[in-house]
């Protein structure tokens, strides 16, 4: 396996090259204009998270650091008790506008921003029959996309988590992207942030099998579970290939399913080796135990539920959520040579969420090279995974064939993680 010295200092001259670098390059050019497209700006909303950031500073490389970046309109959906738009607005110097495309025309006639950033979490949406909150992400995105056809010009945007519930929708936003020829990055922290131990899935790697653990809800949650994992599995030899079949299992039937080898106990045991968080009926029975192996984790774990996915290269891929057993989300994969790779990604705890500093920073870069550092295809697979699964679930648990989540794509070589 990489050892932690071996890979930071494979990866030191790349990340100064790729990351450090252009934001310094471009730190003399005038600042990049930015709209901002979000569902509510509350405290501790994704909106506060990150607009927050990019105006005031984070946290980056030891240093405080100012982004070169302007916002200058705001378009907000709804503004319940507790808003933070207008003061945001007052205090700044941007202006909030009634619609989408005003926003990004600055009250004009032309597109006058550089950058959009689309934020559709949080807020009171309807939920669907699979428990999917029906956040506006698409038709935010759709309405950025009109512009962009009406005024013959387009630029960089970023798209908070999922690209949308619907792996039609993501499919379409993509393609969107694709047409137009406009930068387009998209997801959440977890790929991005820290890990213990900072370690990699070598590239180019053959994995035997793949397991991820996480807690959390069947949407907001799992969501990034799964995109945790497709970070770290797309570094495979032949690249992300797509997914052939999707399962969503639960209960006691997970259980079963690891005594059948449909999922690994010895990865199971590497993840959770990897957490801070090992849960007990008491503070006392949650010191350090052998979670995977003493038999407490049916006590535990009231209503587990395991994501099965088989890849169209034969990787078996397994996402178990343990409500109950831990609060982190840990990963593990076993190389084709036996050895294992096990990690936590790591989550510093509120008010300040760092790690959402960690996601500002590959947004800022986007902006100011006009590349996307990596795939927004990661995040059309991990939606269109959750998606399918949902599907499963609510038809009864059956195996579910994927033929249209023959999503293909590379991951850059160098890693994004760790601020």
């Amino acid at each position: 396996m990489i050892t932690r010295r071996a890979f930071l200092g494979a990866l030191s001259t790349a990340t100064l090259a790729e990351t450090v670098l252009p934001v310094v390059a471009a730190a003399a050019s005038p600042p990049r204009r930015v709209a901002i497209i979000t569902t509510v700006w509350t405290y501790q909303s994704h909106a506060q998270h990150m607009g927050d950031r990019f105006l005031v500073g984070y946290p980056r490389h030891g240093r405080w650091h100012q982004p070169p970046l302007q916002v200058v309109s705001l378009y907000v959906d709804q503004k319940p008790d507790g808003d933070l738009s207008r003061q945001r607005a007052a205090e700044h110097g941007f202006t909030i506008y009634p619609t989408i495309a005003e926003a990004l025309r600055c009250g004009g006639n032309a597109l006058a921003v550089d950058a959009v950033v689309i934020i559709g979490e949080h807020g009171n949406y309807p939920h669907n029959h699979k428990g999917q909150i029906l956040y506006p992400r698409y038709e935010f995105f759709k309405e950025c996309v009109s512009v962009f056809e009406q005024d013959g010009r387009s630029v960089p945007v970023f798209n908070d988590k999922h690209l949308s519930y619907s792996w039609e929708k993501a499919q379409k936003m993509v393609a969107d992207s694709k047409r137009l020829k406009f930068p387009f990055l998209a997801g959440s922290s977890l790929p991005v942030t820290w890990r213990l131990p900072p370690v990699e899935v070598p590239y180019g790697a053959k994995l035997k099998e793949a397991l991820m653990v996480g807690v959390g809800g069947s949407d907001p949650m799992d969501f990034h579970a799964l995109e945790a994992m497709q970070c770290m599995v797309e570094r495979r030899r032949g690249g992300e290939t797509g997914i052939k079949s999707v399962q969503l299992i639960e209960g006691d039937a997970v259980w079963r399913a690891g005594e059948d080898g449909a999922w690994s106990k010895g990865l199971l045991e590497a993840a959770l080796s990897c957490s801070d968080s090992l849960q007990g009926d008491s503070d006392l029975d949650s010191r350090p135990q052998d979670l995977a192996n003493n038999g407490q984790l049916p006590k535990l774990v009231k209503n587990p539920a395991a994501y099965r996915i088989e890849r169209n290269d034969g990787l078996r891929t397994t996402l178990l959520m343990l409500n109950g057993a831990l609060g982190d989300f840990c990963f593990a994969a076993q190389l084709a040579n036996g050895e294992i790779v096990s990690t936590q990604f790591f989550l510093p705890p509120t008010p300040n969420v760092t790690y959402s500093a960690c996601l500002v920073a590959q947004i800022e870069e986007m902006i100011l090279t006009g590349r996307a550092p990596y795939p927004v295809e990661r995040t059309q697979i991990a939606s269109a995974m959750l998606d399918r699964c949902l599907d499963s679930k609510v038809e009864g648990h059956r195996r579910v064939e994927t033929p249209e989540l023959n999503i293909r794509y590379r991951a850059p070589r160098g890693s994004r993680f760790g601020g």
